[in-house]
């Protein structure tokens, strides 16, 4: 038979050129990338909406001030009017060589690695007994976390009438027989440290705590029951088990505890003001930028501390971070996400 049903020849093979069911389907127009392109153009504008306030925020109560007081500390300002009198770098100059800042800056590095070798251990000793099941176990979390919760100046205001020559804690070892121990718990260069690290543990230990409790209940029970089963001691557990796994929540703890430390200002003010916190060992950066700026009339000067400030505490958290925080971070942005 010569004729053939449609385009096809007598072999049954279709003629090239003819359409086919290749050609179907690759007539069928691919995803056009336009869409795509599109697509993430919307997911970006989203983000950008979404994150706007946050920024804007950020940039107009953090970053405008940093720069404002960069630029207020390279003039000699009184505080009111436009700063004309223009001294360079000789602010900073000052603040490097003042034996003053160097005292306080010791102060505030003293302090914050007390905070870390006191709370730090006693946080998590706290935090391991009050993961156990006793008898008015979330009475005592309570208890606590109380401190924390409580104004700085109620509680500076507390102990420092307290703490005074004539005050409660005095009154108190004489009432007991040991009023051989009788201090000016404020006052004495040598004790007047260890009062203040001893109110700020009472005060931030309960932070501490709740962060560590949190740590430890997200530590699986299954690994703690296979550890007995292959006759681990309570010991070996905690420190085999218990403390690497509660290894971030520690770094964590750590950071806002270095960072806290570096800016310490209320309870050094309440309790031995600007003057006794000099003479008493106690002052610290904030304490010194008060005194030395707004006190003493020279917001130039003074907003050349804050700068300082604001770079030892940003080097501190970026090292930090580069060195201690870099395994928890690992991992927790993935990439090729939009």
């Amino acid at each position: 038979m010569s004729d053939t049903l449609g385009t096809g020849t007598a072999d049954g093979r279709t003629p090239r050129g003819a359409p086919g069911a290749g050609d179907a389907a690759a007539a069928v127009p691919p995803s056009p990338p336009r869409a795509a392109a599109r697509r993430r153009g919307r997911t970006r504008l989203e983000i950008a909406v979404l994150s706007a306030p946050a920024v804007i925020v950020f940039l107009a109560f953090v970053i405008f001030p940093v720069a404002l007081a960069a630029y207020y500390g390279f003039y000699q300002w009184k505080g009111y009017g436009e700063p004309t009198d223009w001294v360079g770098l000789n602010n900073y100059k000052l603040i490097l060589t003042d034996p003053a800042f160097h005292d306080v800056l010791w102060h505030n590095g003293l302090i914050l690695v007390l905070s870390l070798v006191i709370q730090g251990p006693l946080a998590i000793g706290l935090a391991l007994l009050l993961n156990q099941r006793i008898r008015g176990r979330s009475a005592i979390r309570v208890l606590v976390f109380v401190p924390y919760i409580v104004s700085e100046v109620i509680v500076g205001t507390g102990w420092s009438l307290m703490l005074q020559s004539d005050g409660a804690v005095n009154d108190l070892l004489r009432a007991i027989g040991l009023g051989s121990l009788e201090a000016d718990w404020i006052a004495d260069p040598d004790l007047a440290i260890w009062t203040l690290m001893a109110i700020i543990t009472w005060k931030y230990i309960g932070f501490a705590v709740i962060l560590m409790l949190a740590g430890l209940q997200s530590i699986p029970d299954e690994i703690f029951e296979a550890a007995q089963i292959d006759g681990a001691s309570y010991w070996q557990i905690q420190r085999r088990i218990t403390l690497p796994l509660l290894g971030p929540t520690i770094r964590i703890w750590a950071f806002l505890s270095i960072i806290g430390s570096l800016q310490l200002f209320d309870l050094v003010y309440i309790i031995w003001g600007q003057y006794v916190s000099g003479t008493a060992g106690t002052s610290t950066m904030a304490i010194y930028l008060l005194a030395q700026g707004r006190n003493a009339g020279n917001y130039g000067y003074g907003s050349a501390v804050a700068v300082v400030m604001f770079v030892i505490s940003l080097a501190v958290a970026l090292v930090y971070q580069r060195f201690v925080l870099r395994r928890d971070l690992r991992g927790a942005v993935t990439e090729g996400t939009v």
